[in-house]
């Protein structure tokens, strides 16, 4: 698939980072894409997200391929099943794993269980190994129960841009393969 054939969605993580954020570099980068509508990026509320990503692909107007980031990830994993139309597939960038009482200290949020149910569009699920959000052999489990592709980006941390990842190119690079694959 080309990159002008498709509807790029983002989805950011919880609190949408800074402008530095490769989630906002790639939506500037890339013609194509546009970040879920949210009016409060720091409420995790899982209907909120949801209903964001269901909207943004119900208004998309080329076959749909969804970008997810750290919270982004458990909404699209969350939203997967409620989607009306075909998607083509997601890639997935640091899961955080909502089922961590402890994940945020003070954030309360309805993400808990994470879905463990095959996503029903193609996906690859990038993880680090020394991720503070979600420990390598969790992200493990959850590419083996979505059917996703798992690439071990070794120790990035949460890949963001606290851990030196603003314009991920690597990132890109990656995506632009997965791209080239549906």
């Amino acid at each position: 698939m080309k990159l002008a054939d498709s509807s790029i969605i983002l989805v950011p993580g919880f609190g949408d980072s800074t402008q530095d954020y490769w989630v906002h570099r790639w939506q500037a980068k890339l013609s194509t894409a546009k970040t879920i509508a949210l009016a409060n990026w720091n409420h995790a509320a899982k209907a909120h997200w949801v209903a964001a990503i269901v909207d943004a692909v119900a208004q998309a107007d080329k076959p749909v391929v969804l970008v997810g980031h750290s919270l982004g990830v458990a909404a699209i994993a969350h939203a997967a099943p409620h989607l009306n139309r075909p998607v083509a597939g997601a890639f997935l960038v640091a899961l955080s794993d909502w089922n961590r009482p402890d994940l945020l200290p003070g954030v309360t949020h309805d993400f808990a269980p994470l879905p463990q149910h095959p996503l029903p569009f193609k996906s690859v699920l990038v993880a680090s190994r020394n991720d503070p959000y979600c420990d390598y052999p969790v992200a493990e489990d959850f590419a083996r129960h979505w059917h996703a592709t798992l690439i071990d980006a070794g120790e990035s941390g949460h890949i963001n841009s606290e851990s030196g990842h603003g314009p991920w190119p690597e990132g890109l690079m990656s995506f632009a393969g997965f791209l080239n694959k549906l």
